[in-house]
C-alpha cells in the first residue's frame, strides 16, 4: 500500500471514530485538500452530511471549528471583521477628557478590531478548520471577496494592510445548490458531490450513532426512509432526519416497525417538515412503504460494509 494511501486511510479512520463515515472517495479528496492547503468545496441536497463532516473533522484532529453561516446579504462587517466603533468613541473621550490628543492611528489598531469568522481563522494562534456554510446563499459579490481569503490566506484591512494567516486553515464550503457559484470560486477549490448514502451506509451510520436502538427497528426505519426519499416530497428527509427518528422510535419502546400503520403517524414529523409532505402521507402510503421491506428481506438489501 502507498504511503498516500495509508494517510488516507488514516483520516478516514479518524473520522469514524469523530462519528462520521466517510467512503474512500470523499477521505481522499478531503486528505488531498489538506494536503494541498486548498480549499474544499461540497455540494449536496440538504442533510447529506455536509456540515456534519466540518465538524467531525475538526473534532478528529484536534482543532477548533470556525463557522461562518451564510445567508442573503452578509457583508465584509458581518465575515471578516468590523471596527469597534463604541469603544473608539470612548477612547477618543477619554483622551478629550484628560487633556490628550489621540493619534488616529491609535484608534484603528487590532485592539479596537472585532475579529468575525473568517479573520478569526486566519488570526487563529493553532491550525483551525473553517467551515464557510451555505456559500450559495451569499451573492456574487461576497464570493469575489473570499477569493482573496481562499487564494493567499489573508485578508486586507486598510488601515492596518494585509493581515496573513499565521496558520493555513483546513477550509470546508457547503453548498446546496440553491444557485451557481462563480467558476472563480470553484477554481480555487478541491471538489465533491456528497449524495444521499446507500441503505448500507445509512444503516451503518445509524448503528454508530444509536447504537443502543435494535438491529431491527434500524434495518426497518432506514429501509422505510430510502423508499420514502423515492416519493414527490418537498423536503426529502435527509440522514439527520433518519436519525431523528429512529431516536424517537427507540424512546418510544419500538422494536421494529409495526405492522399497524396508525401506530407511526404520529411520529412522522420527525422525517417530514412541510404541511403538504405530511398530508401527503397517509395511513395507506405508510402501510406501503412498511411492507416494501416484507417484499425484498432486509437480509438480503443490507450487506455489512467491508470497511466503513
Amino acid at each position: 500500500m502507498k504511503p498516500a494511501e495509508r494517510t488516507e486511510q488514516a483520516l478516514r479512520e479518524q473520522l469514524q471514530g469523530a462519528g462520521y463515515l466517510a467512503d474512500e472517495a470523499l477521505a481522499t479528496t478531503l486528505w488531498l485538500a489538506g494536503e494541498l492547503q486548498r480549499p474544499l468545496l461540497v455540494e449536496g441536497d440538504a442533510g447529506v452530511g455536509k456540515t456534519a463532516l466540518a465538524t467531525a473533522l475538526a473534532t478528529a484532529q484536534g482543532r477548533v471549528l470556525v463557522r461562518l453561516q451564510c445567508h442573503e446579504g452578509i457583508d465584509l462587517s458581518q465575515a471578516a471583521y468590523e471596527w469597534n466603533y463604541g469603544r473608539q468613541l470612548l477612547a477618543i473621550r477619554l483622551h478629550e477628557g484628560s487633556g490628550q490628543t489621540g493619534r488616529e492611528a491609535d484608534l484603528f489598531s487590532r485592539d479596537y478590531l472585532l475579529e468575525r469568522p473568517l479573520l478569526q481563522a486566519i488570526s487563529s494562534p493553532q491550525p483551525c478548520v473553517l467551515l464557510i456554510d451555505e456559500i450559495d446563499r451569499a451573492d456574487e459579490a461576497f464570493e469575489a471577496f473570499l477569493l482573496e481569503v481562499l487564494a493567499d490566506y489573508q485578508i486586507t484591512v486598510p488601515e492596518l494592510g494585509t493581515l496573513r494567516a499565521r496558520h493555513v486553515p483546513q477550509v470546508v464550503l457547503t453548498s446546496n445548490g440553491t444557485r451557481e457559484l462563480s467558476d472563480a470560486l470553484r477554481r480555487r477549490c478541491l471538489y465533491h458531490y456528497l449524495d444521499y448514502p446507500s441503505l448500507a451506509r445509512e444503516v451503518a451510520i445509524v448503528r454508530q450513532t444509536l447504537p443502543d436502538a435494535e438491529a431491527a427497528l434500524v434495518d426497518q426505519a432506514v429501509a422505510f426512509v430510502q423508499r420514502l426519499r423515492a416519493d414527490d416530497l418537498a423536503k426529502v428527509p435527509g440522514v439527520a432526519e433518519t436519525l431523528d427518528w429512529v431516536r424517537a422510535l427507540h424512546r418510544l419502546k419500538f422494536r421494529a416497525l409495526p405492522d399497524d400503520p396508525i401506530g407511526l403517524m404520529a411520529t412522522l414529523g420527525c422525517l417530514l417538515k412541510t404541511r403538504e409532505d405530511r398530508f401527503q402521507l397517509g395511513p395507506e402510503r405508510v402501510r406501503q412503504l412498511i411492507e416494501g421491506r416484507r417484499s425484498v428481506g432486509v437480509a438480503e438489501r443490507v450487506k455489512p460494509l467491508a470497511s466503513p
